[in-house]
């Protein structure tokens, strides 16, 4: 930890606060906790543009999609956003780690290690990111805590090119309910 306290002295010597506000890039990224994977990094983010929230495979769990909802409420209650409030952008990547999930072994041995179940460690796999990233779009989507003025959009970012594809674009939650009665 030295060496980066000593870059957070450098860091702290030009650092003027940001103003509790809403992200100014109107976005908040879900990705993965790779280390080789940063999505502030990635996508050129400054501090205030975005909230990250980063978990094992960059999955949609319950816990996420609270957090969203969470992070829409504020931005009613508390900044008055009236309108869009939002963009929840999903990225997954190529070469994550969770693929190793997918074999029975493996996720017995991690079970074994972890004490998480072997369900719960097979929703955090991504073998194909193009595949899962648009699984969880969908489960946004369809969550039924998030309101319709935030918009859900899944992307892929290749570790090997550092180029971020586009997977899902951006849709809101409730668009394609049926209204109930």
């Amino acid at each position: 930890m030295t060496p980066l306290l000593l870059r957070n002295e450098a860091f702290a010597r030009d650092h003027g606060p940001v103003p509790l506000a809403p992200p100014a890039a109107s976005l908040v990224v879900v990705g993965c906790l790779d280390h080789r994977v940063d999505p502030a990094t990635v996508l050129g983010l400054e501090l205030g543009d975005a909230p990250v929230i980063r978990n094992a495979g960059g999955r949609v769990s319950p816990a996420v999609i609270s957090d969203l909802a969470y992070l829409a409420f504020l931005a009613r209650q508390v900044f008055q956003v009236s309108g869009p409030l939002f963009e929840v952008a999903v990225i997954h990547h190529t070469q994550c780690g969770t693929g190793f999930l997918a074999d029975d072994g493996f996720r017995r041995q991690a079970a074994a290690a972890t004490g998480l179940s072997e369900q719960t460690l097979a929703a955090t796999e991504v073998a194909d990111p193009y595949d899962t990233v648009r699984v969880d779009v969908e489960r946004l989507l369809a969550a039924p805590s998030l309101p319709p003025e935030i918009s859900v959009s899944g992307h892929v970012y290749d570790v090997e090119t550092g180029r971020v594809a586009t997977v899902v674009g951006a849709r809101n939650p409730g668009a394609d309910r049926v209204p109930a009665g």
